[in-house]
């Protein structure tokens, strides 16, 4: 059975597509300054889901849901081509991911993120909350 599939505003979204590590970095490479090539499959598996978004056959968007094999999701790396950005993308990328991860028996959806994308996860409907974090490595020192 196809993945499912939906159209807003001229824009596809697909739940867990194949999508090949090529394009996600070309994607992540438009809209994060810095952005290091990386191999995504590994991290695509062991996650609960992710959406893509597509313009055509053009990779525009995408948003991953790992969790904690039990009743907790992350939202992690939500991502909109910086020529597709401000159209609602990004926020249907999580509402849609947020549904899926509804319909697989989660009930909590987590989002960590910087200062300037608060007003857009509250936007998403998520609620402030206080949060620890320990920088256990840089990115860069991946294995």
């Amino acid at each position: 059975m196809p993945p499912p599939k939906s159209a807003v505003n001229g824009v596809e979204y697909k739940i867990r597509p194949k999508v090949a590590d090529a394009e996600l970095n070309e994607l992540f490479a438009s809209a994060w300054e810095g952005h290091v090539e990386r191999m995504f499959g590994p991290v695509l598996q062991q996650g609960l889901t992710y959406v893509c978004a597509y313009a055509g056959t053009r990779l525009v968007g995408f948003v991953n849901v790992a969790w904690d094999g039990g009743v907790h999701g992350f939202i992690l790396d939500t991502t909109v081509h910086r020529d597709y950005q401000r159209r609602g993308i990004g926020t249907e990328l999580v509402r849609q991911a947020a549904e899926v991860a509804a319909e697989l028996g989660l009930a909590w959806l987590h989002v960590d993120c910087e200062a300037e994308l608060e007003a857009f996860y509250r936007g998403c409907g998520f609620k402030q909350t206080k949060a620890g974090l320990l920088r256990l490595r840089n990115a860069e020192e991946r294995a």
